[in-house]
């Protein structure tokens, strides 16, 4: 099973809809699992009103039956794919388990790096069974990892955060999912895209 973990404070605004929405988009990928934490989770606790409407809204699935839990290191372990909310939650998950830090990203900072990756760049991963999901995301996380200090940076560094909403109005709610769920189908379209390339889908001499 390849597991992708999304994070941010308390596990009730951002992470669960990131989590939902990515759930939503991957659902019918084999052995690829959603879930989410919070570094400083509100233990117990569903998601806010308003990220439960905005999940039902673009396509989550399940919103009502999150609860909020706190992140563990077990958790970083198992995960293959880790998306923090902001770079300072990204920090937290690094500090808990320093060699997480290949797989470990904000979901801006993926959607940044990945969107437009080439064939060229995937060649490892088309060479890999269609069956083989986990080996194949595996190889798609290290390809990403290899665009770092490739791929512009933006001149704000804050670009790769997601904004807080937590118990701010309703339009800083739609700030915050303007900034996440463009950027999580953009993960989600470069992790289906990972899942289904083939040698045939990459250019001759390079398999």
């Amino acid at each position: 099973m390849f597991e992708i973990l999304t994070v941010c404070t308390g596990n009730i605004c951002r992470s669960p809809l990131a989590e939902q929405v990515l759930r939503a988009r991957l659902s019918d990928l084999p052995r690829v699992s959603v879930a989410s934490a919070g570094v400083y989770s509100l233990t117990g606790r569903p998601m806010t009103p308003e990220a439960a409407a905005l999940s039902a809204e673009f396509g989550g699935l399940g919103a009502e039956h999150h609860i909020a839990r706190d992140l563990t290191p077990a958790m970083i372990d198992g995960g293959g794919l880790i998306f923090a909310m902001s770079r300072d939650h990204r920090r937290s998950i690094v500090e808990m388990r320093p060699r997480a830090t290949r797989i470990t990203f904000t979901l801006r900072e993926f959607a940044r790096l990945s969107d437009g990756i080439s064939d060229d760049e995937l060649v490892d991963v088309a060479a890999l069974p269609l069956d083989s999901v986990s080996e194949r995301l595996t190889e798609l996380v290290r390809a990403v990892t290899a665009r770092r200090g490739l791929v512009e940076r933006p001149l704000d560094a804050a670009e790769d955060d997601i904004v807080d909403p937590y118990r701010r109005s309703e339009a800083v709610y739609r700030e915050s999912a303007a900034q996440l769920v463009p950027a999580a189908e953009i993960a989600a379209r470069v992790i289906r895209r990972a899942a289904s390339l083939t040698t045939s889908a990459t250019p001759a001499g390079l398999v």
